[in-house]
């Protein structure tokens, strides 16, 4: 079965236009939910949103939700084309299989402390690992944030077990995104992120981003292709050699950048930095919280670039969203660094994740991989992928205000520019109104969002993996539609 067969483990949603007269499952809800808005409005703290105008509008609340589909609370109906706000839905709503073995799991054993192992850890861990050739460990953690602060803290214990303490910088690239803690925010590449936030922690050095469109920026105009690629690399291995390169443990990127632009790194910029890392003796981390689990087209995006990493991280469509869960994987090297001196008190890996202990998360994960084997999604995603990239490029052909298109799989971006020839980016506003517009048209889309200043100009575009020829259209038709009216 693929992505654009049917989808009969999904359950069918008892809100919306064609069910209004029903209760939610389980009868949670009644149907007035006029009182949930009232408390949501009173009490809820929502993500990455000025409240001002809730005072006298009303926050959306989403109800319910199927496949692609998902209904708000006026039982409005969306084509969800961001797989729930932050590219994690990779299998869609409402699969029942994955909620029964996350249900069975539960009344079996709901936790226990990672310190010692369960059932679907063990069984997951096999299953992850069988996926990704030449790692295998692998370290449960609750968000993409820790897992990520955890290589972090592997490192700088590497440094100190190895290098007398002296390789504890930590390279990471402008526009990527690692987290919000304070330590994964020191290597946040977003600066509008991390605005207001500091100080921050020492030891992050921050290396020039890859995106060939605007490789003027980088003084490299004059190439591109494989030839950009490999200078832009060069450019790490220039902060390397300013910084020392005895002091440079790690460098972290993302495959695929995500919300500082969709940026995929251009060709020879991968095979370049296995070079720089292993000639320095840098370890290197490839964050995969949103580009994990088929969002390329490949289980894991480093896949698309030949990339043999030390440590991946990954979160977000691990378990689809059906529950927390996240990863820290290494290498078998990396893991026998922290059992070398059994008789040292300190030779161990010396941390603990409350929630890495629950037994929801990789039980929900097996499940969610299974239906992407059984369903043949990776394939779906690439063949969908390519029609989207399609879609874009001829959405370019009639826009003027494209000035790029760019991704892998279906995790696809579109510049929105002012001027093609200076790639002025438009005004911010310009990109909302985009988003807003998709959305009355019932298309949810996204949009680089307090990321880059004067560069919050993208449009995002991740649909769930099952997505079929008719969503990918639907999605690229809103959008057309939507540049229309917005720019004419």
């Amino acid at each position: 079965m693929t992505g654009d067969a049917n989808l009969a483990d999904l359950h069918t949603p008892t809100f919306g236009p064609s069910n209004s007269g029903n209760t939610m499952d389980g009868n949670l809800y009644d149907n007035d939910l006029s009182g949930v808005v009232a408390a949501d409005k009173a009490h809820v703290w929502h993500h990455l949103t000025q409240h001002k105008p809730f005072e006298d509008g009303e926050p959306r609340i989403i109800v319910e939700g199927k496949g692609m589909r998902v209904w708000d609370q006026n039982g409005k109906e969306f084509l969800d084309s961001v797989s729930g706000g932050v590219w994690t839905v990779n299998v869609g709503y409402g699969r029942k299989v994955i909620a029964d073995a996350v249900h069975a799991q539960l009344m079996k054993l709901c936790y226990f402390a990672q310190s010692a192992g369960s059932v679907p850890g063990a069984l997951f861990a096999e299953k992850l690992i069988d996926k990704m050739p030449g790692m295998s460990r692998v370290y449960y953690t609750n968000s993409g944030s820790e897992a990520n602060e955890k290589v972090f803290k592997l490192v700088r214990q590497i440094a100190h077990k190895k290098y007398d303490g002296k390789k504890t910088k930590i390279l990471y690239r402008e526009r990527d995104y690692h987290g919000s803690t304070l330590a994964t925010m020191s290597a946040g590449g977003q600066d509008e992120r991390n605005a207001q936030y500091g100080p921050f922690a020492p030891d992050f050095v921050r290396v020039p981003h890859c995106m060939e469109y605007r490789k003027e920026e980088l003084g490299l105009g004059h190439l591109s292709g494989a030839d950009f690629g490999r200078a832009a690399a060069d450019q790490i291995e220039e902060v390397i050699l300013r910084e020392g390169p005895e002091t440079v443990g790690l460098l972290c990127l993302e495959p695929v950048t995500a919300g500082g632009g969709v940026i995929e790194p251009p060709l020879g910029y991968f095979e370049r930095i296995q070079e720089i890392c292993k000639k320095y003796e840098v370890l290197l981390h490839i964050d995969e919280v949103v580009c994990g689990v088929g969002r390329t087209g490949t289980w894991f995006g480093y896949q698309q670039y030949g990339v043999k990493p030390d440590f991946v991280t990954m979160a977000k469509g691990v378990a689809s969203g059906y529950a927390a869960i996240a990863c820290c994987v290494t290498t078998e090297a990396v893991f026998d660094m922290f059992k070398d001196n059994a008789s040292d008190p300190m030779n161990y890996f010396r941390d603990i994740s409350t929630f890495g202990g629950c037994t929801a998360g990789p039980a929900a994960a097996l499940a969610n991989m299974e239906i992407i084997e059984d369903e043949n999604l990776l394939e779906n995603c690439e063949r969908m992928g390519e029609r989207m990239m399609a879609n874009l490029r001829a959405l370019q052909d009639k826009h003027d205000v494209i000035g790029d298109v760019r991704g892998k799989g279906l995790f696809l971006g579109a510049e929105l520019v002012a001027d093609r020839e200076t790639k002025e980016p438009v005004e911010e506003k310009l990109a909302q109104a985009v988003v807003a517009n998709c959305g009355a048209q019932g298309v949810i889309i996204g949009v680089t969002n307090r990321s880059i200043p004067s560069r919050n100009n993208t449009l995002c575009f991740s649909p769930a993996l099952i997505a079929t020829a008719e969503d990918i259209d639907a999605i690229t038709d809103a959008v057309d539609k939507a540049l229309t009216e917005v720019f004419g």
